[in-house]
């Protein structure tokens, strides 16, 4: 039965190889495929538009600006039109790709008033997804069946504290969920790049809190429709070619990033990091996580495709209804 996936930042580094092999891999499957800036201007779309081309029938690319709760708001109306008038199939999965984190310059607050990462990373892709889930498909053709499918978030081993070589500042959730959404920014001026990646690392952590409390909220009675829907987290490993090297960080990083982790990338991944691999390979493997029938039903965090548990914080079922009712909150304003 034909489906739609519709894909965040599906011009990044991990969602081009992913794109093209779930176009060339499973058939069935329609992508709407949103990027911030749709236009030729853009080498990193015309990428997409190259991948996509031999599947025209089957791919669309659609602007969406997660930086702006109205443009998600937008997004979300006409893509459920789209589905409700029949114009693309239902969906059945969510892959909430995209991502923003600044560790160079000052940060900055969006229109909405929200920390940039925290807002793009996490708060419109929430938006996003409450949203749509009334888009999804059911499983078969019976009238009584529920709606079915798989809503992928990103984690990363930065939201576990003293995994990643960048972390500074431990990633935990603070007492005070709002300096999540508008933290005080006295700080960073002495240190971008710390604060810049303590900033990135609680913006994923709220996610991953997050996904566990919308699991919870799919097997609720009232959303019996909605209980084959599940809610996965993934670490897809750490990407040696991964642009986000050499976007909005500093010189020392991107230099790094060029003359060491790319060129040494196999090299590390044996003798320092286990999950450094390209992202072709982790965008395979997203896919697979995404439609592959082994996976299906599953819920809760991967490390690439094996199934373990987030940090401590996201577990804390308090802490998931807390972040649960911010992020409504937030997104309702």
């Amino acid at each position: 039965m034909a489906s739609t996936i519709l894909i965040t930042g599906a011009n990044g580094s991990l969602a081009l190889p992913a794109i093209k092999h779930l176009l060339t891999n499973y058939a069935t499957h329609h992508a709407v495929l949103t990027v911030r800036n749709a236009s030729a201007s853009d080498p990193n779309t015309q990428k997409l538009r190259a991948i996509i081309s031999p599947f025209q029938n089957r791919a669309s690319i659609r602007e969406l600006d997660l930086s702006d709760l109205s443009s998600v708001r937008s997004f979300g109306t006409a893509l459920a039109t789209d589905i409700t008038s029949g114009s693309i199939p239902p969906l059945s999965s969510i892959i909430c790709n995209a991502y923003y984190w600044n560790l160079a310059t000052a940060p900055d607050f969006t229109q909405d008033g929200f920390e940039r990462t925290f807002q793009i990373n996490h708060l419109s892709h929430a938006l996003l997804v409450q949203q749509l889930l009334e888009s999804f498909g059911p499983a078969d053709t019976s009238e009584s069946s529920p709606r079915s499918g798989r809503i992928v978030v990103f984690g990363s081993d930065a939201i576990f504290p003293g995994q990643n070589g960048l972390e500074k500042y431990p990633p935990r959730l603070p007492e005070n969920l709002d300096d999540l959404a508008k933290p005080d920014l006295g700080l960073d001026k002495n240190d971008y790049m710390g604060h810049g990646f303590h900033r990135y690392a609680l913006s994923k952590l709220a996610t991953v809190t997050w996904m566990y409390a919308l699991n919870k909220h799919l097997q609720k009675p009232e959303n019996a429709h909605l209980k084959d829907i599940t809610a996965v987290a993934v670490n897809p490993g750490n990407l040696s070619d991964s642009r986000a090297l050499r976007s909005n960080t500093p010189f020392m990083l991107q230099f790094a990033s060029r003359f060491v982790i790319r060129p040494l990338g196999p090299v590390l991944r044996r003798m320092i990091d286990p999950l450094m691999r390209t992202a072709e390979t982790a965008g395979k493997d997203v896919i697979e996580l995404t439609v592959d029938d082994r996976f299906k039903g599953t819920s809760g965090y991967f490390t690439l495709l094996e199934q373990g548990e987030g940090p401590p914080d996201s577990v804390d079922e308090d802490k998931q209804a807390a972040v649960w009712d911010k992020t409504v909150k937030w997104c309702s304003q």
